[in-house]
């Protein structure tokens, strides 16, 4: 859903893919055309989209919902500010925790929470650091960590994890990679894989675990190429597999399995 292609401008368009016959079809354009948003598959079917921008309207707090019995959107609660680049994450109680992002003056270290049964935003806690280019990945016992990112200063290894029950974020021991624009997979046995991004200087090709159980980072064998604007997806036999990218040089069709 959304998007842009640098020709016809931003998108509102949304399309389903039909993995046993292979073939996509449009079904419903969203209310509000987008990029840099979020898309998160509730525990009732519906799929929550939130934030955004484009070059019409700017900085998007709109959030909307995609039905897939109708094939039509119908808009949600706004949250509390303007977000892009931000993170969304859908939690065991099926509340949905937005964090972080750019409102269009400031990085932010807000966060929020969605509540399906109602349509409504809550604000929780702050997170210890104002991040964009960020990854968030909910853990096997609930909480989620949000890894790495930038501040416009600066990119950052740091990562902390929120507390559902408390509202809070704590600060767990930091990547051994300084990074942003990469992609986070949380494994079978609990690790969360960690691979790519960029630091200002350089494109990574390097990857990690982070461990909940000790709250450390280890560093594994590196992709075979530096990515950024990757994608990583956990298949059905537990691999993950990384496509595509671009490290300046080349914007890449290549992929690699972990």
């Amino acid at each position: 859903a959304g998007g842009h292609n640098g020709l016809a401008g931003y998108f509102k368009s949304a399309e389903l893919y039909n993995e046993s016959i292979g073939i996509w079809t449009t079904t419903g354009n969203m209310s509000v055309a987008r990029i840099d948003h979020t898309a998160s598959r509730l525990v009732n079917g519906l799929v929550l989209v939130t934030g955004g921008w484009n070059g019409y309207e700017g900085f998007h707090n709109s959030a909307e919902l995609y039905n897939e019995s109708t094939g039509t959107w119908t808009t949600t609660g706004n949250m509390s500010v303007q977000r892009r680049f931000h993170t969304a994450s859908r939690l065991a109680n099926g509340l949905v925790l937005v964090a972080g992002g750019h409102d269009g003056a400031s990085f932010l270290n807000s966060a929020e929470l969605y509540n399906p049964s109602t349509g409504t935003w809550a604000i929780t806690g702050n997170m210890n650091a104002a991040r964009q280019y960020h990854t968030a990945s909910t853990l096997a016992n609930g909480l989620v960590l949000v890894a790495g990112g930038y501040n416009g200063a600066s990119y950052f290894n740091s990562a902390e994890l929120y507390d559902l029950s408390t509202g809070t974020w704590t600060t767990t021991r930091s990547m051994n990679v300084v990074r942003g624009y990469h992609k986070a997979s949380r494994l079978a046995n609990g690790l969360v894989l960690i691979v790519g991004g960029y630091n200002r200087v350089s494109y990574s090709d390097s990857a990690e675990f982070y461990n909940l159980l000790t709250s450390t980072w280890t560093t594994i064998a590196s992709m075979s190429i530096a990515r950024q604007y990757h994608t990583a997806s956990i298949l059905a036999n537990g691999k993950v597999l990384v496509t595509g990218g671009y490290n300046q040089v080349d914007i890449f069709n290549s992929a690699e399995l972990y």
